[in-house]
């Protein structure tokens, strides 16, 4: 059963369709620039101790994101 969850609680090593962004301005124009486009793979690979940043695949780079600009990326599952 596919469900539409923030890209925050996407589990490690679980592959999430990025399905639209939450956000307006400036943060949604860098998402935009990093790649964050509906239909694009997104992994979450690590979490740091505190779980905040979490580091993310997509398009083949590794990026680092906070929490709260993470819960404004709604992903397929």
């Amino acid at each position: 059963m596919n469900h539409i969850i923030s890209l925050y609680y996407l589990p490690v090593n679980t592959i999430g369709t990025i399905e639209h962004l939450d956000c307006i301005g400036s943060i949604q124009r860098r998402l935009l620039d990093l790649g964050m486009i509906k239909g694009t793979r997104i992994i979450p690979l690590f979490k740091s101790p505190a779980g905040d940043p979490i580091a993310y695949s997509i398009r083949g780079s590794v990026i680092a994101l906070r929490k709260e600009d993470a819960l404004n990326i709604k992903v397929l599952v």
